[in-house]
């Protein structure tokens, strides 16, 4: 098994992967992310490949969804035109998946593997997407170095995560597993949340530049979730790696 896979974070998703399109399930919390997330990647992308804001405006791009678990985020870069990949090493989340695609029309190719076995059949993509992915894994640096590498020259990376501080592990961790019960119980270890830092200095070691931050807040009443400039409890961010070396002086 990969030195990155934790056994027991496959255990518990592999428990639950029936089920991912619950909306009223354990991951709804995760479906109401996801269609916040993807309003980020979607401007993020069209901003940066110069993309007309249409129906599908991301037609023409390879995305890499790592850690694509059921396919929610996938089926949504699909859904935007993208041509996607997903990928997770747990094999009951991807039989989800590809049922689920299938049931929508949707073509996507999914692998159950892990980052450190895959190998893109039409060479580096031009986004991957580590969303919800880093606080899972073990050995975070080298982690995001095999990620780093699935990044065309011009192309992006986006991480979300959830920050290592007090207050994120008394709202991110306790509150919403054990007082809200939004998530199962065990859903993060807080050893395993990661610092801006923790993530920013092996995706610049690897040649990506980060180029934007947010901080992500929800609404414990409404449910609703906004951008905030904090990024003490959840963050994303979008790193590119550079179309030439001579860029990072720039």
């Amino acid at each position: 098994m990969s030195e990155s896979v934790d056994p027991r974070e496959m255990a518990h998703y592999n428990r639950l992967a029936e089920a991912w399109w619950d909306p009223t399930g354990p991951f709804w919390p995760l479906h109401g992310l996801n269609a916040f997330r993807v309003v980020y990647l979607r401007a993020r992308m069209r901003a940066h490949f110069g993309l007309a804001d249409s129906a599908r405006p991301l037609v023409g791009l390879r995305v890499l969804d790592i850690g694509c678990g059921g396919g929610i985020l996938s089926e949504s870069m699909a859904a935007l035109g993208a041509t996607v990949v997903g990928i997770d090493p747990a094999e009951r989340n991807i039989a989800i998946a590809q049922d689920h695609a299938a049931a929508q029309g949707l073509t996507i190719d999914y692998r159950c593997e892990t980052v450190e076995a895959h190998a893109p059949v039409e060479g580096p993509y031009d986004a991957v997407l580590n969303m919800e992915v880093v606080e899972h894994v073990e050995g975070v640096e080298d982690f995001l170095t095999h990620c780093a590498g699935f990044v065309r020259a011009g192309g992006l990376m986006f991480v979300a995560t959830i920050n290592r501080t007090p207050l994120a592990g008394l709202t991110a961790v306790f509150a919403a597993e054990v007082i809200l019960r939004w998530l199962p119980r065990g859903t993060h270890q807080y050893r395993k949340l990661r610092r801006p830092a923790e993530v920013q200095r092996p995706l610049e070691a690897a040649g990506l530049r980060p180029v934007h931050w947010t901080g992500v807040a929800v609404n414990p009443v409404t449910r609703r979730f906004r951008f905030t400039r904090s990024l003490a409890v959840n963050y994303m961010l979008t790193a590119e790696r550079p179309e030439t070396e001579r860029e990072w002086g720039s």
